[in-house]
């Protein structure tokens, strides 16, 4: 389903959050900084919402759902832990669609390498 097809977004914008993760045991032996961009659809969108937050999805509560996620964790690849976070944000959320960037800061020549998901409440 295309973007444009989902309506309003909320856009989260570098999160920062600590993990373990790597692929060789000793980068997972101490939490590392990550970053990540969330941007998500709520399931209810456009007019009608009014000024209820029961209406939309509070991002307070997603971002500490994602700290809390993500501390727990010790994968390997940042993909494996992208993808993990995104189905359970759109499990616990009313949301229909997810985006997440998520950057670590590993390799000391370039600034930051990324993976970049998007799940869909559809394909749970």
């Amino acid at each position: 389903m295309p973007t444009e097809n989902c309506g309003d977004a909320i856009h989260i914008e570098q999160l920062e959050v600590f993990a373990r993760i790597g692929v060789p045991d000793e980068e997972r032996a101490a939490s590392q900084r990550l970053v990540l961009n969330i941007t998500f659809w709520p399931t209810h969108n456009g007019p009608g919402k009014g000024d209820d937050i029961a209406r939309t999805v509070d991002y307070a509560a997603v971002c500490a759902e994602t700290k809390s996620f993500v501390q727990g964790r010790s994968d390997r690849l940042i993909e494996t832990l992208a993808d993990g976070l995104a189905n359970h944000l759109l499990e616990g959320f009313k949301m229909q669609r997810i985006t997440i960037e998520l950057r670590k800061f590993i390799l000391p020549e370039v600034e930051f390498v990324s993976v970049t998901v998007t799940r869909d409440r559809s394909a749970l």
